[in-house]
């Protein structure tokens, strides 16, 4: 992976972790057509920037962070659902991240959800910011387990799940972010356990600079993100995915001609 490589990496995670288009995506579609996708380093670096991308989420919300326990434990009862299921299915999710026509459809069918999401929840728009119940919570994490399908997007199942349970969307995203802590944290945590021995000395300097730099977009993007939302919706973001989904089967339908 040469620096270059690298910095569109960390770009792309940090515009896409906390948007409702699919970082993982995303990260499949660059790296294969960098032609790094089965680097280990590649592999090595997409994990451990994310953790760049979450320490954004603490600095942003931090007198949440550091100000409220009850917080984290509804934060935990909303992360029990992931951790149970990406435990039972981690091979299956594993399998089915390396079949790109599974990440173009999610895309696609995600996209289609996310144009009618506004309609299906115009209801909302005029409510003032709530407390999020327990209850609410573990549906929310309920949601995030459809999210382990490539393609679907964290972000995007969290939201919906937010205004499906009865939140705005404000605060379905907000908490979409701060579900992404301990949720992020956990998956990466697990598959550096497996990974670590493989990063080489020279490496570290690469995946500190991936990280930093994943850091400061995804801050960017988050505050971008709350703006465009409460002014626009969810549809643009519904168009871009069917765009990305339908280009991404052109590309890959013809490289399987050329094959």
């Amino acid at each position: 992976m040469t620096y270059l490589e690298a910095l569109i990496l960390a770009i792309i995670e940090g515009i896409t972790e906390f948007l409702p288009v699919s970082s993982t995506g995303h990260m499949v579609i660059a790296s294969t057509f960098m032609g790094i996708s089965n680097n280990t380093l590649t592999k090595n670096f997409e994990i451990v920037i994310q953790l760049g991308a979450i320490l954004s989420v603490v600095v942003l919300y931090w007198r949440k962070f550091f100000t409220a326990f009850r917080f984290y434990l509804k934060l935990a009862f909303a992360f029990l659902p992931a951790a149970v299921v990406g435990f039972v299915l981690e091979d299956y999710i594993d399998y089915l991240l390396a079949n790109v026509w599974v990440v173009i459809a999610s895309l696609f069918l995600g996209g289609i959800v996310l144009i009618f999401a506004d309609r299906w929840f115009k209801h909302a728009e005029g409510m003032e910011e709530q407390e999020i119940s327990w209850f609410q919570a573990f549906k929310i994490g309920c949601f995030q387990c459809i999210a382990m399908i490539p393609g679907v997007s964290r972000a995007a199942a969290t939201i919906i799940g937010g205004m499906v349970v009865g939140l705005n969307r404000r605060t379905a995203a907000e908490f979409s972010f701060f579900l992404a802590v301990p949720t992020m944290l956990g998956a990466s945590a697990k598959k550096m356990m497996g990974s670590y021995k493989t990063i080489q000395h020279p490496d570290i300097v690469i995946l500190l600079l991936g990280s930093f730099i994943a850091f400061v977009v995804a801050m960017f993007a988050i505050k971008a993100f709350i703006g465009f939302l409460k002014q626009h919706g969810f549809k643009w973001f519904g168009y871009y995915r069917i765009v990305v989904g339908v280009a991404l089967a052109i590309v890959a339908f013809m490289m399987k001609m050329d094959m």
